[in-house]
């Protein structure tokens, strides 16, 4: 070299491809510095040291080829910025995710090199959440359950990391969720939901969106986006709701009763519940639910609680109402067979907002 030293580098032979760039790599260097003509004692122990620690370079490159491992190839990828890459991930995913993102942006200061994300640097994280995480706009404390799942998605995206070679280790090898604790879901009796029902509210779409929700089990952002062409009759003659989920983006075949159907109204083209807007969950619900004399704390959600409970209490199989809600997994379903005790014998009624002994028989 010019400067008048010597460094190190591996050679391949043949040459091996970086399976990110697609180029070949022939050399790789060690940045391990030699004195060309060592004189003095320290000269030769520090040209000693620095050919045993790349025989012992050597030795692990010749492991990781052997396992057809790479990933020390591109060394400039550990010190790139793996928020810009999480937040590609997080786009993909949903609005959870860029949540999830945000509280670890706000914990590292919006930066954070590939290299930085260890076991320490993830448990520490996992302790803010538990204990601050709060974020700029807002001082209000994290529930435990949010902590837990904002750091869930988290280690999901660790998970992807390590999948597409970002990451050497999985780093969920060594790190633990946060547990969650038992909440209670807040809901609707059948007594309540019938006067809610009977009780006027000012805006028709919301109390028609209302109560579809309390009958199919519908999340607000599927029911906003609820299309005519997503309701269709199938074989048997009902009235089935086929759609992609907002939340899981798998499809739902999910039939609905006529009384649900009623409050879709009249057959058109475009959105079934056109004019329904999140901005009347924060005033106009509340108000209607107090008018009709409830004072729990219910939110839109709870119709999907109110529907799940009832459900369950009239006797309906868990594992049924579980595919209506499209849960993954039965285990989520099961904590509204826990609010409701022992099911009660399976009735062909269900849930109706309509008081029998009024019906006129057809």
């Amino acid at each position: 070299m010019r400067s008048g030293k010597m460094y190190l580098y591996l050679q391949y032979y043949p040459a091996i491809r970086n399976p990110r760039t697609n180029k070949a790599i022939r050399w790789e260097a060690l940045k391990l510095e030699l004195y060309p003509n060592p004189k003095t004692t320290f000269e030769k122990e520090h040209n000693k040291s620095m050919m045993e620690m790349a025989e012992v370079i050597k030795g692990k490159r010749m492991m990781q080829l052997a396992g057809e491992s790479y990933g020390f190839i591109d060394k400039s990828r550990k010190r790139e910025d793996a928020i810009p890459y999480f937040e590609k991930v997080c786009k993909q995913k949903g609005h959870k995710w860029n949540a999830a993102l945000m509280h670890f942006k706000e914990f590292m200061g919006g930066h954070c090199r590939f290299e930085e994300l260890t076991e320490e640097l993830c448990n520490k994280y996992k302790e803010w959440l538990m204990d601050c995480g709060t974020n700029k706009q807002d001082s209000t404390k994290l529930k435990r359950n949010s902590a837990a799942a904002y750091f869930s998605l988290f280690r999901a995206m660790l998970k992807v990391a390590y999948r597409e070679h970002w990451l050497t280790r999985n780093l969920n090898d060594f790190i633990t969720p946060i547990k969650t604790v038992k909440v209670s879901k807040p809901y609707l009796t059948l007594e309540e939901l019938r006067r809610l029902a009977d009780t006027p509210c000012e805006i028709d779409v919301l109390k028609r969106a209302s109560l579809f929700s309390c009958l199919t089990g519908l999340r607000i952002s599927d029911i906003k986006t609820l299309c005519w062409e997503d309701l269709i009759k199938n074989q048997y003659g009902c009235y089935t709701i086929h759609k992609t989920i907002v939340k899981t983006g798998e499809v739902a075949d999910n039939p609905i009763s006529n009384e649900a159907r009623s409050y879709c109204g009249k057959r058109r083209k475009g959105i079934i519940f056109k004019g329904l807007k999140r901005e009347m969950l924060y005033k106009d619900l509340p108000k209607w639910i107090s008018d009709a004399g409830i004072s729990k704390h219910i939110t839109f959600h709870c119709f999907r609680h109110t529907y799940a409970t009832l459900q369950i209490a009239a006797g309906s199989d868990i594992y049924t109402v579980s595919k209506m809600l499209n849960h993954a997994n039965v285990q989520t379903t099961q904590i509204y067979a826990d609010l409701v005790g022992e099911k009660k014998v399976e009735t062909i009624g269900r849930i109706t907002l309509k008081d029998k002994s009024k019906q006129k028989k057809l």
